[in-house]
């Protein structure tokens, strides 16, 4: 009669199981070492090191890998819009936002079907109280980004055209008709 054969496999050690794997993912290992080495280049995997270990240098480090020009520039830009944001009125915001919103959407229709505008629509679109009030709107963003743009420059000076007459029109024909009787 015949014996029964005892069959163990082979339990593969922890360097061969190391071994298959690296032979898996030698791509993703060389990729991995080149991330590694451009981190370590820039000083940021020794930040990375100083968090874990409980912050300890950790300010001092991040302050030196930002001190580069290109750092520097990018926080004042962060700054500066930090401090413009927060001037915006959030009513203001939401209801030009809303506007644009609405206004991309007829854009939008109006370019699905093809349409364009002649002379004439035209004519008959600034009749329009909607496209009135955007045109104020719109005309009211232009004049207040030209009076901040020259405040920056330091332009104080208004030209004849910016100086509201000292009457309303209506009012210098009424004067100008008490004038002739």
């Amino acid at each position: 009669m015949a014996q029964r054969l005892m069959y163990t496999p082979h339990v593969k050690t922890s360097e061969e199981k190391l071994a298959e794997a690296q032979n898996d993912s030698n791509a993703a290992l060389l990729e991995g070492l080149e991330l590694l080495r451009e981190l370590h280049e820039a000083g940021v995997l020794e930040t990375l090191v100083k968090l874990v270990r409980g912050g300890e240098g950790l300010l001092g480090k991040t302050l030196h890998v930002l001190e580069g020009d290109s750092s520097t520039r990018l926080i004042r830009n962060v700054l500066e819009l930090t401090r413009t944001a927060s001037e915006i009125d959030p009513e203001a915001l939401g209801s030009i936002g809303r506007a644009a919103s609405a206004g991309i959407s007829e854009g939008a229709k109006r370019v699905q079907k093809g349409d364009g505008v002649g002379l004439g629509e035209l004519l008959g679109l600034l009749k329009d109280r909607d496209v009135q009030v955007a045109l104020g709107a719109l005309f009211g963003t232009l004049k207040g980004f030209g009076r901040s743009l020259r405040d920056s420059n330091g332009e104080t000076t208004e030209t004849p055209a910016q100086r509201r007459p000292e009457q309303p029109l209506n009012e210098n024909r009424t004067a100008r008709k008490n004038q002739k009787k």
